[in-house]
C-alpha cells in the first residue's frame, strides 16, 4: 500500500501542474490583452481610426496591469504598461549612431532648387531620376532602434555622430511602436529616423495649463517638444502630447529596400506614422510646384513646418552621389520664406568677435517671430547699414533668416518722424579703445589688438567648444570671470590653472573646480584636425581642419607650409591659404601654440599611423553582421592603418566588406564595380 510520503509527492506534482496550468492560462490572457491594446493604439495613432472607446481602452489597460502585478515574471519590456518608466534618470548617456544623422543643405529659393536638380543630374550622368517630396517638420530629430522587432533604444540627433539616450522618454509616445507589427517580415536590426513634434492645438492647451499652474509658457511647439524629450523624469514626458512622423532609414539587417519611397510605404504596416503629404516628382517643375503647394497650406496645417525636403528616391543613386563632409549630395531642404514682423530699433551697438571683426547689432523692441522672442538683430557691417539707410529709432521689418538668425529686411520710411539718428561704427574698439582698421576689399571693420578682452573671451569660448577641444563646463560666463579676474590671457593659460585659483571665483566650489580641471586635462589628447579648428584661424572650419590634417600630418609641417603648398591642395583657395599663412606668421600665435604643446597636448595624427598595403588611403564600407567584431571595431581597424570608413557606397569606395544579411550596399557595390570582400578576406588583409 502506498505510503503517506508517496501520496504527498503525488499531491505536490498535481499542485505544481495546476499552478503551471494557471500561469499558462494567464500568460495567454496577458498576450491577448497586449494584442488588443496594441491594435487599439495602431488604429488610433497610426490609422487615425479609433475602434474602441476610451473607457474600453482604460479597462483593458487596468486588467493588464493587474495581471502583470500578479505574475511579475510575465512582464516584458515591450508591454504597453512599460511605456512610462518609474525612476527618473540622473543624466542622459551618450549614444554613437551607427550611421551619422547628416544635416541637409538649404535651398532658399526656386533658383537654388533648380541648381540642386542640375547637380544631381550631372552627378548621375543624366540617368532617369525620381524624387521624393516631404514636408519638413519643425521638431526634434530622433533615431529609433529595433532588434528582432522590439524597440531597444532611442536617441536624439545630437551633433549627427553622437546623441543622447532618451529611450525611456520615447517609450511614452504612443505613436512609436514598442514592437513591430508582424504584417511584413521583421528585420534583425532596424533603425528608423523621425521628427518628434507637438500639434499647434496641443501646444496651446499645454501653455494654458502652464499658466493655470503659475508656470511660464513655452515659446513655441518645437521648443516644448525638445524640452519634453529632454526631461530626466519620463513621467513628465508622458504628460506631454508628443507625436512623431518617421521619414528616414538608418541601418537595416534582414530586409532590403531599393528606393526611399518603398521604405516609407513599408513603415505603416510595421506600425510607424508617415506624413500623408509625401509625393513623388520626376522633374524640377514638379518639385517647385510641390514647394508652393505646401507653402500655401502651411498656416492651416495642424503642426509647424519650416520647408520641404527633396530626396533622390533610388538608394543606389543616393549611394552613387555620396555625401559631403556634413550633408548628402542627394537631398536638400527647400526652406520657406522667413516669418517677418515689424518692430523698432532702440539702439545700435558694436560687438567684437573672436577674430576682431566688428558687427553692429540692433537692439530691438522685443517682438515675437515664429513663436520666438527677438530682441536683437545683426546689421552685418557699415556698408549694409548705409545701403539700407538704417537709423536708431527706425521702424523696421525683421525676419529670421532661415527661421533662425534675426536680421533687418528693410526700413519702413513712411513711419519716420525726423528724430531718427544715423549710425556709424566708432573709430575705436568699444572694448579696448584700439583704433579700428578696415582692410582693402573687406566689408568688416576689425580691432587689430589680439589682446583685446572681447577677442580673448570669444577665442577661448571657441577653443573650448564641443567640436573643438570639448572642455566640458567651460561656458561663456566662466570664461568672462577668468579673463576679467586676470587668471587667463589666452587659450594656453587654461592648461596652467590651479584649483586654488579657481576657488577664488564666484560660485566655484571644490567639486566644480576639480571637474573643470579634469575636463581640461582630458582635452590634452586630441586629433590634429580638432586642434587646428580650435585655434580659430580665419576661414578655417571643421572640414578644413580635417583637410589640413590629412594633407600635412603634423602641426610643424602645417606651420611651415608655403602659400604655394597650400594652394596645391584641392579644397584650398587663395583666401584660405593667405589666412593660414598670416596666422602662422604671427609671433604671438606661435608663442601660444608653443605654450599649448608645452602643457602636454598630444595629437592623434596621421603621421603616427602605421601603414598597411590595401588599407592605407583606401575607403571601406561595411554591410551586414560581422562575426569576429562589431562594425565599429572593424571601422576602427581601418582608420588605425590610415584608411577611411564610409557609410555609403560610391564610385570612390575601394572595398565593401559583406557580413551576414547584407543589404542594398552589396548590390550597389556590384553595380558600380566596387570590390567586395568577405569577412575572412578582410581579416587576411588587415592582419
Amino acid at each position: 500500500m502506498p505510503s503517506r510520503t508517496h501520496w504527498k509527492g503525488i499531491h505536490t506534482i498535481f499542485k505544481r501542474r495546476a499552478v503551471n496550468l494557471g500561469v499558462d492560462l494567464f500568460k495567454a490572457k496577458i498576450a491577448e490583452l497586449r494584442r488588443q491594446i496594441e491594435t487599439a493604439n495602431y488604429n488610433y495613432y497610426i490609422l487615425d481610426n479609433p475602434t474602441i472607446s476610451d473607457a474600453e481602452y482604460d479597462r483593458l489597460m487596468r486588467e493588464l496591469e493587474r495581471l502583470e502585478a500578479t505574475y511579475p515574471e510575465l512582464k516584458t519590456a515591450d508591454s504597453p504598461t512599460q511605456r512610462i518608466g518609474n525612476k527618473p534618470l540622473d543624466e542622459f548617456k551618450t549614444v554613437t549612431h551607427r550611421i551619422p544623422l547628416l544635416s541637409l543643405d538649404n535651398a532658399m529659393d526656386e533658383g537654388e532648387i533648380r541648381e540642386f536638380v542640375a547637380r544631381v543630374q550631372k552627378g548621375l550622368s543624366n540617368q532617369d531620376i525620381q524624387f521624393v517630396c516631404e514636408p519638413k517638420i519643425d521638431g526634434l530629430a530622433v533615431e529609433l532602434v529595433y532588434e528582432n522587432g522590439v524597440f531597444v533604444s532611442g536617441s536624439t540627433r545630437g551633433d549627427g555622430v553622437t546623441g543622447e539616450d532618451i529611450t525611456q522618454n520615447l517609450k511614452t509616445i504612443r505613436s512609436i511602436p514598442l514592437r513591430l507589427r508582424p504584417n511584413l517580415p521583421i528585420p534583425n536590426l532596424l533603425e528608423v529616423r523621425g521628427e518628434v513634434y507637438m500639434d499647434k492645438a496641443d501646444f496651446q492647451r499645454l501653455n494654458e495649463q502652464q499658466l493655470r499652474e503659475g508656470k511660464p509658457p513655452f515659446a513655441n511647439p518645437r521648443n516644448s517638444a525638445a524640452g519634453s524629450l529632454r526631461q530626466l523624469d519620463p513621467q513628465i514626458t508622458a504628460r506631454r502630447p508628443l507625436k512623431i512622423f518617421c521619414y528616414a532609414l538608418g541601418s537595416c539587417n534582414g530586409y532590403t529596400f531599393k528606393t526611399h519611397y518603398e521604405f516609407l510605404k513599408t513603415l505603416p504596416p510595421w506600425g510607424f506614422r508617415v506624413n500623408p503629404l509625401i509625393e513623388i516628382a520626376t522633374n524640377v517643375e514638379a518639385l517647385i510646384e510641390y514647394y508652393h503647394k505646401i507653402e500655401s497650406i502651411r498656416d492651416a496645417m495642424d503642426y509647424d513646418i519650416d520647408g520641404v525636403v527633396y530626396k533622390v528616391d533610388a538608394l543606389a543613386q543616393q549611394a552613387e552621389l555620396g555625401i559631403k563632409s556634413r550633408s548628402p549630395r542627394w537631398a536638400i531642404a527647400g526652406k520657406f520664406k522667413a516669418q517677418q514682423e515689424v518692430t523698432r530699433i532702440i539702439n545700435i551697438e558694436a560687438s567684437v568677435g573672436r577674430t576682431g571683426a566688428i558687427t553692429p547689432v540692433a537692439n530691438l523692441k522685443p517682438v515675437q517671430i515664429g513663436g520666438v522672442t527677438v530682441s536683437n538683430a545683426t546689421l552685418h557691417n557699415q556698408d549694409e547699414i548705409d545701403r539700407k539707410d538704417i537709423r536708431i529709432g527706425d521702424w523696421v521689418l525683421i525676419q529670421r533668416a532661415g527661421d533662425v538668425i534675426p536680421q533687418v529686411v528693410k526700413v519702413i520710411r513712411e513711419r519716420r518722424t525726423g528724430d531718427e539718428k544715423p549710425y556709424k561704427i566708432p573709430p575705436n574698439c568699444p572694448v579696448c579703445n584700439t583704433p579700428l582698421v578696415r582692410e582693402k576689399d573687406e566689408a568688416k571693420h576689425r580691432c587689430p589688438n589680439i589682446s583685446c578682452p572681447a577677442q580673448i573671451k570669444a577665442s577661448i569660448e571657441h577653443f573650448a567648444s564641443k567640436r573643438a577641444m570639448n572642455i566640458d563646463g567651460l561656458g561663456d560666463k566662466l570664461v568672462e570671470q577668468l579673463v576679467d579676474n586676470g587668471l587667463i590671457e589666452n587659450v594656453a593659460d587654461l592648461y596652467f590653472l590651479s584649483k586654488e585659483q579657481l576657488l577664488t571665483m564666484e560660485r566655484m566650489g571644490e567639486k566644480s573646480a576639480q571637474n573643470l580641471l579634469d575636463a581640461i586635462a582630458a582635452s590634452k589628447t586630441v586629433s590634429l584636425a580638432r586642434f587646428i579648428y580650435a585655434l580659430g584661424i580665419r576661414n578655417v572650419g571643421e572640414h578644413m581642419g580635417k583637410v589640413l590634417e590629412k594633407s600635412f600630418g603634423t602641426l610643424d609641417r602645417l606651420s611651415q607650409a608655403s602659400e604655394e603648398e597650400l594652394l596645391a591642395i584641392e579644397d584650398i583657395g587663395p583666401i584660405v591659404a593667405q589666412s593660414i599663412r598670416n596666422f602662422f606668421a604671427a609671433e604671438s600665435n606661435l608663442h601660444t601654440i608653443e605654450k599649448l604643446i608645452g602643457s602636454g597636448i598630444q595629437f592623434t595624427t596621421a603621421s603616427t599611423t602605421p601603414q598597411k598595403e590595401g588599407v592605407t588611403g583606401k575607403t571601406y564600407v561595411f554591410t551586414g553582421t560581422l562575426s569576429q567584431f562589431t562594425r565599429d571595431e572593424a571601422q576602427a581597424l581601418v582608420e588605425k592603418y590610415g584608411g577611411k570608413s564610409a557609410s555609403s557606397v560610391s564610385k570612390k569606395t575601394d572595398y565593401v566588406v559583406v557580413g551576414e544579411n547584407a543589404g542594398s550596399k552589396a548590390e550597389t557595390a556590384r553595380r558600380l564595380g566596387v570590390k567586395i570582400l568577405s569577412e575572412t578576406e578582410f581579416l587576411e588583409l588587415i592582419s
